[in-house]
């Protein structure tokens, strides 16, 4: 059974960095995968979780959103079991709920998806301040 624990999310101001942790056990396998999302308003009164970014549990591929491509970077130690998301030039608009994510076998074909991530943890706010 796979287990996520996130930390490091606080209150910051734009422009600053923040870098979250995703403690990962029970991956086992180089083609499995850890994502990051972020809680986002969906339709009427629910929330959807918007994909961030994502790195295979090997390290040789990395996927990321348009929205945080140059400013935020996914890593992993596996001697550690912890996946990185390290976030710079921080913006307003990156306010929000971030949750990282295991997939068995992480593909392009699907990686944007949250629903094909089967193992959640329990998430840590980010809120950045003007």
């Amino acid at each position: 059974q796979v287990q996520l624990v996130e930390s490091g999310g606080g209150l910051v101001q734009a422009g600053d960095s923040l870098r979250l942790s995703c403690s990962v056990s029970g991956l086992t396998t180089s083609s499995s995968g850890v994502g990051w999302f972020r809680q986002v308003p969906g339709k009427g009164r629910e929330w959807e979780r918007a994909f961030v970014a994502a790195i295979t549990w090997s390290g040789s591929t990395t996927y990321y959103s348009d929205s945080v491509k140059g400013r935020f970077t996914i890593s992993r130690d596996n001697t550690k079991n912890t996946v990185w998301l390290q976030m710079n030039r921080l913006k307003i608009e990156d306010t929000s709920v971030y949750y990282c994510a295991a997939v068995g076998l992480l593909e392009a074909d699907y990686y944007l998806d949250p629903h094909m991530y089967p193992s959640w943890g329990q998430g840590t706010q980010v809120t950045v301040s003007s």
